[in-house]
């Protein structure tokens, strides 16, 4: 069986979209010394996703009416259309059709939301969406080439092809967003990470890969590779502003490049009932929102706003936030302008990706199955936030409803 909690079937529309799990490789340092240099990336997606049916079995293979797989670097083993080709390899009927999704950072996310609008449609009943990123085999920006036109005509600012420079940005944008805030809050992730790992909160939703590594043997791998626990504000300070002299960004109080891949199982409600499924969310609302390039860690705020617009929330309904530390300055941004503190601790209780790594297209199911989890562990809260900011200026926004709360699927 899988480890599904109990949830009250009745309480689903036939065709309210539901979570019922996900998975993840632990994610990896990008570069030759990274636990995954000389892994394949589709074959990091295959892990996740074998994974995932093995963790499923009431779920039969030919059940399943897509695989929506996501790379933002969409060439080598992380190209040939990839949703399709990870079904194929995972052992998926060759009647289970694929395919591949890129919105940068939000891939995976975007994978979630487009099965989903299937799924409510009635095109789907059963899908698998997720994603996956070898910032070691495929550096962020490989091969790209901007049309001379974004320079030419001022479409886009040349700054923000540098997401490093974007965040740089926002500390202009806003000068209450210090580096000494931006280094306290990396702190925090880290040591909240490090106590979720001392709990077992994370470990339930990692799949072992074994890599073998050029020159080496082989090596299970079982735990995240770029956690840095034990990290102080005296450590970060000392860390170079590489983009900037005299600036305010670091390696220590952003995401690194990292390797890795996610995978999720959603379903119809009519589907879950059927099959005997128990989900671990619903899902409420999405929204995908616009902003200058050159502040494109702004975008979660636009997005929350027409995610809680279409719910018939406010942010004081919210009682757990997933946000993607793409960087600290993005995520605090997010937060002053809630009027929420930095250390609530509803905001990301297990730490982010400024300790666990964003392998970019993938990060998105990270946030899902991390929220899921919390979800289980506090019936009290009711709604959910997954949100992340987008290269080229975006945001993207999931709203949630917890099955174990009492009012789960009820309009009140």
């Amino acid at each position: 069986m899988s480890e599904n909690t109990p949830v009250a079937h009745d309480s689903l529309a036939a065709r309210d979209v539901v979570f019922i799990d996900g998975v993840r490789t632990p994610f990896g340092k990008a570069g030759e010394k990274g636990i995954y240099h000389g892994t394949r990336a589709d074959d990091l997606a295959v892990k996740a996703v074998k994974a995932l049916l093995k963790r499923n079995p009431e779920v039969p293979a030919e059940r399943i009416d897509e695989v929506a797989m996501a790379a933002t670097t969409q060439t080598g083993d992380q190209g040939l259309t990839i949703g399709r080709t990870v079904g194929l390899l995972s052992g998926l009927p060759k009647s289970v059709p694929g395919f591949a999704i890129d919105r940068m950072c939000a891939g995976a996310m975007t994978a979630v939301t487009s099965t989903a609008g299937g799924i409510a449609f009635g095109a789907y009943d059963v899908v698998i969406a997720g994603g996956v990123e070898h910032m070691g085999n495929h550096p962020m920006g490989e091969g790209a080439d901007p049309n001379p036109r974004f320079l030419s005509e001022k479409i886009v600012d040349p700054q923000a092809l540098n997401m490093g420079n974007t965040a740089e940005n926002l500390h202009d944008r806003f000068p209450a967003i210090t580096k000494e805030r931006a280094d306290r809050y990396a702190v925090a992730s880290q040591a909240k990470l490090a106590a979720a790992y001392e709990k077992g909160q994370i470990q339930p939703d990692l799949t072992p890969v074994a890599a073998k590594r050029p020159g080496e043997g082989w090596m299970l791998n079982t735990v995240d590779e770029p956690p840095r626990p034990g990290t102080t504000l005296e450590d970060l300070a000392q860390l170079r502003t590489p983009f900037r002299a005299h600036g305010h960004v670091t390696a220590g109080n952003a995401a690194g490049l990292n390797d890795g891949a996610t995978a999720a199982l959603l379903t119809s409600g009519a589907a879950a009932r059927e099959l005997g499924l128990s989900p671990k969310m619903r899902m409420v609302s999405f929204s995908f929102a616009g902003v200058e390039p050159d502040v494109m860690g702004y975008g979660p705020v636009p997005a929350t706003e027409k995610a809680l617009a279409q719910a018939g929330l406010s942010i004081d309904d919210i009682g757990l936030f997933e946000i993607n530390e793409a960087f600290a300055v993005q995520v605090l941004s997010f937060l002053d302008y809630y009027g929420i503190d930095q250390d609530d601790p509803r905001v990301n209780r297990y730490g982010g990706a400024i300790a666990i790594g964003h392998p970019l297209a993938s990060s998105g199911v990270r946030l899902m199955t991390q929220l899921a989890r919390q979800f289980a562990e506090d019936p009290s809260v009711r709604y959910g936030v997954t949100t992340m900011c987008i290269g080229l200026g975006m945001g993207g926004t999931v709203i949630w409803e917890n099955p174990n709360h009492k009012d789960f699927g009820s309009k009140a």
